[in-house]
This record gives C-alpha cells, structure tokens and sequence, in this order.
C-alpha cells in the first residue's frame, strides 16, 4: 500500500519472504572464497591502520575497545572520524557509503547543515542544559502530536531503552496488571525485564546474562506475525491477573528482519481490546522514518503508548520519549504528588534545549523535505538492484525492503529456531558467515548494519546506490557457489 509522503511503495511479500528464508536456513552457509577473503580483511591491515591502533589502546580502558552494539567489529572496529550526509570517514582518510546512518536516526543524512547550526545557535543561546523547564520542549511535544495525533502527550527521556521501560511501567499503574507480552526476537532495549529473546525467539537470556529469573516472571513472548500465538498468550495472562500491555514493533521484530503480514497490527489492536489490555508501539525506528505519522499512521492503527528513540532527537544525544493517550500519560507527571498512584521516572538531563531543540528542527526539515518518501524511495532502488545481483549470481539470498529499511539475508540466522537440536552450533557459525560479508562490503566501501541491514536516508542518490551496486556485485562475484 502506498500513503502519501511515507516511505513504504509497497508492502513485502510477506509468505514469499518466509518461503525464501526457510530454503536459506536450511542450505549450506555460502561463503566468500578464501583467496577473496584474505584480500577483503588485508584492506584491514593495510589501509586501516590508524583504526587498528585505536582499538588496540582502547582495549586497555574499555570493555572489548569498543561502546556501541552497532559497532561491526570483525576483524576490528573501523574509528570514524565524521560523519557527513551519505558517507562516513574513518581516521585513516577512508570514505565509506553509510547505511548505518547511526541506527536509523539521520533520515536527512549525518550532520545535516540547517539542523546542526540551528543546534549551535540553541546552545550559544541558552546552554545544552538548565535543569528545568524550557520552550523546546513543548515546541516537540506539539509538533509530534500535530503529526501524530495519537500522541496526545509527550514525555522525554534519554533513551529509547528508558522510554520502554518508562511505558511498561505506566502500562502497569494504569492497569494495574503485571504481564507484558512482546515478540519473540524483537530488541526493546537492554533493561532487565525486556532483555529477553533477542533475536531470535524463545531463547530467552541467551545473548543477556546477570538478570535473575524473577525478573522477567512476568516477560511473556509470543511468536512474531502470529496472531493466534498471542492470544493463546493472552488467555494464559488472564489466569494470573491479565496483560499490562502488548509491546510491539509495527514493522516487526529487528525493523522487520521477521516481517508481519499488513494486517497484522490492525488484528494486534483487535485483542488489546478484547483482553482489555494497552498497545504499545515500538516507534523507536520508524517513528518520521515511515513517514510524517509513523507506522501507525502508516497502517492508520491506535496505540495507546507510543515509545520514541533516536530520532526524537534528531541524531543528537539523549534521545528518548514517550507519548500517547492523555488519561494514561497523567500517571507519570513530573514532580512528587501524594495519594495519586504514579509511575516515578526521571532523568536530570532529558528534555534539555540541545535534545529538544535539534529534533523538533530535525523533524520539521523531515517533513518540510518530504525526507521520509525520498529515503524510500532510494530504498526501492537499492533493493531493486540488490536483487538483480542475487539473480545474476544465482545465489540464495534474500532481500526485501520496507521504504528506507533494506534487509538482506545471507545466513539467516535470526531466522534459526529453538527446536533444531543443532541451533547452538549453528547461531555462531551463521554469526561469522554475516561478519566476513560485512567486512567484505566495509573493504569495498559500503558500511552496513551488522552486514545484514541497510537505512537508506534523503542524502542517498543514483550515484550512491550506483556504488554500492558496485560493492555488493564484487563480493557477490567472490561467492564459492
């Protein structure tokens, strides 16, 4: 279906998608030949040596040299020195196309001139931060609410992590119930009672260790796309006192590394009705993303919570929030209130005038560039040739794209499942399947996400995706068929 001004042309195949994925799991992994390979990481070797020396310092003073989770890390994460519309520039001079575009948050593109001198001016002005209440964020809150209406209001935090914790727990004071349901698979930051089946379903604190069992009692998972395995989750809850809440991400799990049929929202909404139970969107991606209403507007379906990252910020720091049906958003207001039941969060740093500042002009630029159609749209083309390329090759990969949110699949590991005796095995064999194709596509100039997912932005043009055709037509070509 195609909605004016968002990004999605048309929705995937969805049964075509799964069919594919089942034949990938269950082929042989498809490997980069060696001689290839051994090209592939020398670029490493020989051209990103300011890189290697970074990382090898910084492992004496950080956990594994590295911060972030998106960091690709085989052989060895590349140090970036600037970011800049469509590329990325590491310290050793080398320029990369950026598909990684921070996880999803740069839909103008990295440094994007009118929003950052707009920041510059904002802390000139006033500071990053005063510690109290400023214009910014209600010039936020109202213009997320005048895109998206089911926002009613609006509260910052840091952090997407924060913001769903902040939601199940709002959630529960409202409802005063305890269960949260989730999809199987789907990543809803890193607290405690979310860590849980990441990636692929039914594996529970696999990927999470330190967490006690107690604390995810009350964590409940559902297949992903699968309406019928969340109401059997549902009518299990209503024997213990009932759903809190259902938290999903519109697209899928993994920004729809497992896709969901289109109506699978709508039928979502449905049995949050049904079971009296709260609906929360995991906007934290496509949030302006999709388009100027998010995936609810996309699909024109109501959630009651709605939970924002990255971009609500604009790409800037502290990038978090809350939003949704004003009777539900009352249980968290600011400030210590007696005798009303509240859900205590806070946060000495959210909503300051740099965060608030730079995403309500990140957003306004969003629409005002029509930003979320012209990333779509170049990310139908990318798929478009990407797919072309797996038919020359005759190879069994797999590529879809919703908008400006490209996945391909070489290993599928994501796609693995719990009752195959051999799933441990498998996971990091598949695992370093994906990074030797990452790194093949970093020595070629085009970086990725984890070497599987790609976000296309408004900085990406012909000659953009042009090399990066070029990119994955030369690893394709180095594939021991």
């Amino acid at each position: 279906m195609k909605k004016e001004g968002y990004s999605v042309s048309k929705w995937p195949d969805v049964d075509l998608i799964n069919e594919k994925m089942d034949k990938l799991i269950n082929d042989r992994l498809y490997e980069i030949k060696p001689e290839a390979m051994g090209r592939y990481l020398n670029y490493f070797e020989t051209k990103c040596k300011g890189s290697k020396a970074l990382n090898e310092e910084a492992r004496k003073y950080i956990p594994g040299g590295v911060q972030h989770n998106l960091a690709f890390n085989y052989p060895f994460p590349l140090a970036i020195d600037r970011a800049e519309g469509a590329y990325l520039y590491d310290v050793d001079g080398n320029r990369y196309v950026d598909y990684l575009q921070a996880g999803g948050p740069t839909l103008l593109g990295s440094n994007y001139k009118p929003v950052t001198e707009k920041v510059i001016e904002i802390i000139a002005e006033h500071g990053p931060v005063t510690g109290l209440f400023h214009e910014y964020e209600l010039k936020l809150a109202k213009l997320i609410r005048e895109h998206m209406p089911w926002v009613e209001q609006y509260r910052c935090f840091g952090s997407g992590t924060e913001a769903d914790m902040a939601a199940i727990r709002v959630a529960r004071v409202f409802t005063g119930k305890k269960k949260i349901v989730k999809a199987g698979g789907a990543y809803h930051g890193w607290s405690d009672q979310l860590v849980y089946s990441l990636h692929i379903p039914y594996t529970k604190t696999y990927e999470a260790h330190g967490i006690p069992e107690e604390a995810t009692i009350h964590t409940k998972e559902c297949y992903p796309g699968d309406i019928e395995s969340l109401r059997k989750v549902l009518e299990a809850n209503e024997k213990e006192g009932g759903t809190a809440a259902v938290l999903i991400e519109p697209f899928g799990p993994e920004s729809g590394t497992r896709m969901t049929h289109f109506d699978y929202c709508a039928k979502v909404r449905e049995l949050c009705d049904e079971f009296d139970t709260l609906l929360i969107f995991d906007e934290v991606v496509t949030a302006f993303r999709a388009g100027p209403g998010g995936a609810q507007g996309y699909f024109n379906v109501r959630p009651d919570l709605t939970v924002f990252g990255k971009i609500v910020s604009g790409g800037f720091p502290m990038a978090g929030g809350v939003g949704g049906r004003e009777d539900i958003m009352s249980v968290m207001a600011a400030g210590v209130k007696a005798g009303k039941k509240r859900a205590y969060v806070g946060g000495t740093l959210t909503a300051n005038p740099l965060s608030c500042a730079a995403g309500y002009f990140a957003i306004k630029e969003i629409i005002e560039q029509d930003a979320a159609r012209k990333a779509g749209e170049n990310g139908d083309k990318l798929c478009a040739g990407i797919q072309g390329l797996i038919d020359k090759y005759e190879l069994p990969f797999v590529v879809w794209n919703i908008g400006s949110i490209i996945h391909f699949e070489v290993s599928g590991v994501m796609y693995l499942s719990v009752t195959d005796p051999d799933i441990f095995k498998k996971i990091p064999q598949r695992q370093h399947n994906i990074e030797e194709f990452g790194a093949a596509l970093t020595a070629n100039g085009v970086i990725t996400l984890a070497g599987s997912r790609i976000y296309t932005s408004m900085a990406d043009n012909d000659e953009t995706i042009a090399e990066t055709l070029r990119c994955f037509d030369e690893v394709f070509k180095n594939i021991d068929r």
